[in-house]
């Protein structure tokens, strides 16, 4: 299935508002390295922080990498948007 990335971070930014994730868009300066962010945990909630510069594809595989590792068997998530997260090979 061939993505719109604007649909599939719309997706992604819903299932981690179920998981109660919080999502952060933030500019990353150059000192920064290559990063596009990453998930952590402060004051005991998961905070996923996001290069808002990246381009919209890098944005999407942080994400992923990020909720992927979630146990995502008791939340509904849309059957295509499972099937992106379990997939190996993505296109968008």
């Amino acid at each position: 299935m061939s993505w719109n990335e604007a649909i599939l971070l719309t997706y992604l930014e819903e299932l981690a508002y179920k998981l109660h994730v919080d999502l952060r868009f933030e500019p990353f300066s150059q000192e920064t390295g290559d990063s596009n962010g990453g998930l952590c945990r402060f004051k005991g909630r998961y905070l996923l922080i996001v290069n808002s510069k990246a381009p919209k594809k890098d944005q999407i595989q942080t994400i992923t990498n990020a909720l992927r590792h979630f146990d995502l068997t008791n939340i509904y998530v849309r059957p295509a948007l499972r099937e992106w997260l379990n997939c190996q090979n993505r296109s968008i």
